[in-house]
Formats: C-alpha cells, structure tokens, sequence
C-alpha cells in the first residue's frame, strides 16, 4: 500500500476585514482514472460530467426525503447564498420560490451549461479560503454535503465564516450525512468497502467517522448563532423501503462506483473486484433492510452582537 505524506489544512481566524480564512497548503495523494478529479482540494469525489447528472439526482433524492429544500424557518429572504452549490439545482429552485430574492452560488467552478434564472448569480470561491462577501450580506445561508470536500480540522472555522456572511435576524442550515457513508446495519461486503473508504478518505484529511454530524450543533453555537436546532432524518436504503430507499442505494453506488478507481489503485484491486464488492453491499442494503441518516442544523445571527 502506498504512503503518502499529507499535511492538514490549518484554518486560521477569518478577518472580519476581508472575511479570508487562511489554510496552509497540503500535499494530496492524487486520484486517478478515468473521471475528472481536483488534485489540489481535498475534494474526493469526481467534477465531471457524470458527477453533475448525479448531484442532480440527490437533489431530488433529499428535497423528496425532506420534503422540502430547506427546514429553516426563513421568511421573505432578499439574498440567498448557497455555498458549495455544485450543479446549482438548489438554488434554481429557490430563485423560483423566492423571485423577488438574489440567490448567489459559490463553488470551485461553474459546472452545468445552463441558462439560469435572472435572479441567479455564479460566484467562484473557495470557502477555505473565505468567502467573498462582506460581513452580514445575506438572510439566508445554505450549505449541505461538503463532508466529502472539507478537512475535518477547518469545520469549525468554516461554519463561523457563515455565520460571518449572515445578516442579523438571518439564517445558517447546514446538511450532512449523519454516518457518512455507512448504513446500518451493514454486512461484511459493506464493512470492507465502508473501511476502503475511510481510508481514502482520512488521506485527504476528511472526516470518517461521522464527526462533523455529532458537532453541527456545536459549530453553530461556536459561531454565535442562536435559536439553534438539529434533525436527523432517517431513510431506508434498498429495494426494500420503496421509492426512497431505491433513489438512495442508486445514489449511493454511483458514489461508490465514482471513487472506484482510486480505490483499486490504492488497495492493489481490479476495478471489476471493487464493482463486485459494490454490487455485494447493495445486495445487503436489502437483505438487512439497511437505513442511512441526515442531520440538518440550522441556527440564527443575533440582530445584537
């Protein structure tokens, strides 16, 4: 097995001047195939084409699981901000729920060619190294699933630069998997790829243990927050729990199959022994009647310091 020599980002305070966080630079082990991967971000998953059809998808998936696309209770917002807004899909659909709104986007690259709607703005930005707004520009902040973009060490620092960018008397949600990639209960084929990943995973400094889902509520007190609240969201996964559960294992193996290159070369595998061990898991998705979790937090900026 290779070893490679990976420094964690160090997030340092943001400035309230510039709103810029900080990060030293770290030396990523690269992930290779034939998709299109992001040597210089922790980022594990794929930015191409196929990464673009699936995020599209798993929004549909979670807008159907949480019937809605957001649980803050956030009014009339003017500014919307979503950060790490991918394909944009999310923000489409609040520009046309909230017409009279600007709704930003902000992400490493612009990924679908699409007309958007007028309301909509495209921001390129790295959270990890601030965001680039004033303080207190927006009534409702957004963020879900990063878990697989940001080191663990720089949460804390990244929910605060949120918090930073909300208006007083606006809102901060953020979503994540509750257990990451795992299931439960989960079958010797799950254990292995889930240890597979973990692995891959911890290289690039990223949570794997469902860290960053235990402490949302905290990171958002940390960063000042109030009238603070958590759900978790259970969902089947498999044939087993009907529409929900099979959106959610295709998703799921498209996750796993899009990893599965660098999997194979990290573990000395055949690709096909990786869609093996993929097929086994989804296999036992079924036969345990297996559930996955979401965490959804959200909190709100004091109108006094």
């Amino acid at each position: 097995m290779p070893w490679w020599v990976f420094r964690r980002r160090r997030s340092v305070p943001a400035s309230r001047a510039t709103g810029q966080v900080v990060a030293e630079s770290a030396a990523l082990p690269p992930l290779q195939g034939e998709r299109r991967f992001l040597q210089e971000q922790p980022y594990m998953l794929p930015k191409d084409l196929g990464e673009v059809n699936r995020l599209d998808f798993q929004h549909y998936v979670l807008r159907a699981l949480l019937r809605a696309n957001y649980l803050a209770p956030i009014g009339q917002p003017q500014r919307i901000l979503d950060v790490g807004c991918g394909t944009g899909q999310w923000a489409f659909e609040l520009c046309q729920q909230f017409p009279q709104a600007e709704v930003v986007g902000v992400d490493l690259e612009q990924v679908k060619a699409t007309t958007p709607p007028s309301n909509y703005r495209f921001v390129q930005g790295d959270v990890l190294r601030g965001l680039p707004f004033a303080d207190a520009s927006f009534d409702f902040v957004h963020q879900r699933l990063l878990t697989s973009a940001l080191p663990l060490a720089a949460w804390p620092e990244v929910v605060r630069e949120l918090a930073r960018v909300a208006a007083p008397g606006g809102w901060v949600e953020l979503v994540e998997p509750g257990l990451g990639l795992r299931v439960t209960p989960a079958g010797p084929a799950n254990e292995k790829l889930l240890s597979m990943g973990t692995q891959l995973a911890a290289q690039r400094g990223l949570d794997t243990e469902g860290a960053v889902a235990r402490s949302l509520e905290r990171y958002l007190q940390e960063a000042r927050l109030v009238n603070v609240y958590m759900r978790t969201v259970e969902a089947p996964v498999g044939e087993w729990g009907g529409r929900i559960g099979s959106l959610l294992a295709l998703d799921l193996r498209e996750i796993w199959k899009a990893i599965s290159t660098p999997l194979a070369a990290y573990f000395n595998l055949s690709q096909q022994e990786v869609y093996n061990l993929i097929e086994s898991a989804n296999q036992e998705w079924n036969s345990l009647r297996a559930y996955c979790s979401f965490i959804v937090g959200y909190g709100q900026k004091p109108f006094t310091p």
